[in-house]
């Protein structure tokens, strides 16, 4: 009797083994591949900031099927690909995708600009998972800025020394801006800084405005910074549009110049006396109101001369 009961336990789970083969293999027979595919993704930076990039995202999507529910949607993903975590998502509702065409859906995304990133594209019909892509994308911090977008080029500057007392110099920094783009810029902020060479130290630092400035003008904005005497300066430029800075330059002062002296590089510092460079900021072109000048005093003295001879040779 044991033995019996045995044999048909053994029968039983035999039977089961073969009917959840059986059912498996018409399962996965009966399956529909799904007939909504993501078949490519581009990416194209869109705007270049310093801080962060603004991509657009290009997914196509093609049906191999009948048309799809008007409920279809596409949701992406930006994951960093050094830490893993999701840093961005955006939804969109594409409507219907019509069958044997190919859908083009286009997202834009705010980045970081730093590390690299996992995009990821997934469709939806009624909610459920249809079909997954990805790209990636890599080194966005190599990207350069788009001045255009700005429309100010910082051009040169030039250095005046206005005054030198007590060791210190008051430098008058005119800096040229331009705007590159094709309409009237916005009124952005600057900063001036005077960063000391060797030390890294800022002497001194001014904030002004760029105003207004038409396509294809350029302006000067002059702007004071007094700094010690004696040492060599790096003044920075930086542009700011509300708390981001969308441009900078730099150029060089040297109120302790050095030159090479031999072709070991070894070099020398030249007494400079930066008094000598101080500048009479009134206007020369025109004399002020009250003044004479020398040089149209001359023609006069001349025409007198020239009467007096003419007088004279009449009375001989």
């Amino acid at each position: 009797m044991g033995g019996t009961l045995n044999s048909y336990r053994i029968i039983a789970a035999i039977v089961a083994v073969v009917i959840f083969i059986a059912f498996s293999g018409c399962v996965e027979e009966t399956a529909e591949p799904s007939r909504l595919r993501v078949t490519n993704m581009d990416i194209s930076a869109d705007e270049v900031q310093i801080s962060y990039v603004d991509i657009n995202v290009t997914t196509y999507i093609e049906n191999h099927g009948a048309n799809s529910d008007n409920n279809t949607s596409l949701l992406l993903k930006a994951y960093n690909e050094n830490t893993g975590l999701l840093e961005t998502e955006k939804l969109k509702d594409i409507g219907v995708v019509e069958s044997g065409k190919t859908h083009r859906v286009i997202q834009s995304m705010e980045l970081p600009k730093k590390g690299d990133y996992r995009i990821t594209a997934t469709v939806f019909e009624n909610d459920k998972q249809e079909s997954t892509g990805q790209i990636k994308i890599h080194n966005l911090e190599n990207l350069q800025a788009d001045v255009l977008k700005t429309g100010i080029e910082i051009g040169e500057i030039d250095f005046i020394v206005k005054r030198v007392e007590d060791g210190r110099a008051l430098i008058q920094n005119d800096i040229y801006l331009t705007n590159e783009g094709r309409s009237t810029s916005s009124n952005y902020r600057i900063l001036v800084k005077a960063r000391q060479v060797d030390s890294g130290l800022i002497a001194d630092k001014e904030w002004t405005s760029t105003a207004f400035i038409q396509p294809e003008n350029t302006v000067i904005k002059s702007i004071d910074l007094e700094v010690p005497d004696n040492y060599n300066y790096r003044v920075e430029i930086l542009l700011w549009s509300n708390n981001t800075i969308v441009n900078r330059g730099v150029d060089y002062v040297q109120l302790e110049p050095e030159k090479e002296i031999d072709k070991d590089t070894r070099t020398e510092t030249k007494d400079i006396e930066t008094s000598d460079f101080v500048s009479d900021t009134r206007s020369r072109t025109e004399p002020e109101e009250g003044e004479t000048s020398g040089f149209k005093v001359l023609p006069g003295i001349a025409a007198i001369f020239a009467m007096v001879l003419i007088l004279k040779r009449k009375l001989n």
